[in-house]
């Protein structure tokens, strides 16, 4: 097969199919090498087509938390009281520069997902 640039559904299908045909070549073979190329023009297409969105501050602390183990009074802990958990939990405070940096140490949420806007509660 002729390796061909990825700029429609179509396109990205057929890549798909082929990578499918391909999928236990032997790297270095010929067909390694079109396996890999295409592997990087469908993550390319895929990138720009279906983008996935980062979480928002909230979700992130609540996911982290969850693989951590840890309830809300574990977050209160680390950020000085029961009420100041409660209030970032619900969304009803945003994170202050101070939080933010305790949940980048003690979490390891990255900070660029904490130091995005919070959406207001409805």
């Amino acid at each position: 097969m002729q390796i061909q640039p990825i700029h429609t559904e179509n396109d990205y299908q057929k890549a798909l199919d082929r990578i499918e045909e391909i999928f236990d070549a032997k790297p270095g073979s010929i067909e390694g090498d079109e396996l890999e190329i295409l592997g990087i023009l469908v993550d390319e297409y895929e990138k720009k087509h279906f983008p996935i969105e980062a979480p928002k501050p909230v979700e992130a602390i609540k996911f982290r938390m969850d693989q951590l183990g840890m309830e809300q009074k574990d977050l209160a802990k680390i950020l000085g009281s029961k009420s100041r958990a409660s209030e970032i939990l619900s969304g009803k405070r945003s994170l202050s520069l101070r939080q933010i940096k305790i949940l980048y140490r003690k979490l390891g949420i990255p900070a660029e997902i904490l130091i995005q806007e919070a959406e207001p509660v409805s």
